[in-house]
This record gives structure tokens, sequence and C-alpha cells, in this order.
């Protein structure tokens, strides 16, 4: 056994965006979930065990290799509703977009990802 900590998961990813309530009517408009709490600086999305942390206050330059991965139920429902906001998907074999802020999200549909969750796990979340 290790003398060091094993890292387990992730808790969260913090996303820079420049106002709340645009970042919250974005992402909702694409996508179905729920706000855990919020306030003037900062929204967090609830994703199962994990949620995403929406930050007041980008200022770097749009991502270009460093992008975080979402997994969803439906991607090609997901490339739809992408299309259907104006959304420019990125070229590459990925399905790749940029939000307005610059922050590069990948996404990946949860049958097609390595590691599953278990059966408990899957029916909270409406998956199983």
């Amino acid at each position: 056994m290790s003398e060091r900590p094993r890292l387990v998961g992730i808790n969260h990813v913090a996303l820079e965006v420049r106002d709340i309530d645009d970042a919250l009517a974005f992402y909702g408009g694409l996508f179905d979930f729920e706000v855990e709490e919020r306030s003037a600086n900062a929204a967090f999305i609830q994703l199962g065990d994990q949620f995403i942390a929406l930050m007041k206050g980008r200022s770097q330059p749009p991502d270009r290799a460093r992008h975080f991965g979402l997994v969803v139920d439906d991607k090609e429902r997901t490339r739809r509703a992408l299309e259907a906001a104006g959304v420019e998907i990125l070229p590459g074999r990925f399905l790749d977009f940029l939000d307005p802020w610059g922050n590069r999200v990948q996404v990946v549909q949860y049958d097609q990802i390595q590691f599953t969750k278990t059966d408990e796990v899957l029916r909270e979340m409406g998956l199983a």
C-alpha cells in the first residue's frame, strides 16, 4: 500500500464566465440540469455526484487544447441542440464546442465512456 493518498474522482470543475445569468441561459438552452446553489458571482450545476461551478470573472483568451468532458445521455441530441442554438461545433472527431466565454467543452455519451457507475447510482441519476 502506498504512503500517498489515492485520487478517486473529480468533485467539480470551475468554469469562468462573464455573467452568471447569461451562462445559465446558455447552458440551460442546451442541457437539462438542476442548479444546486446560486449567488451573484457563482452558480453550481448538479451533475450526478459531481458539479460544475460557474464563476463570474473570465479574463483569459479562448481555450485551445484545454477542455473538460461532459457526459450526456444522448450525444446526437446534444449535437442537434448545439446546431439549433447556432453554436459552432469544432472540427475533429469529437463533439467539441466553445461556450460564449471561450471554455472548450467535449461532449461524450454515457455508454461510450471508460468507467461506469453502479446500478444504484445509475437509478438515482435516472439512467438505469
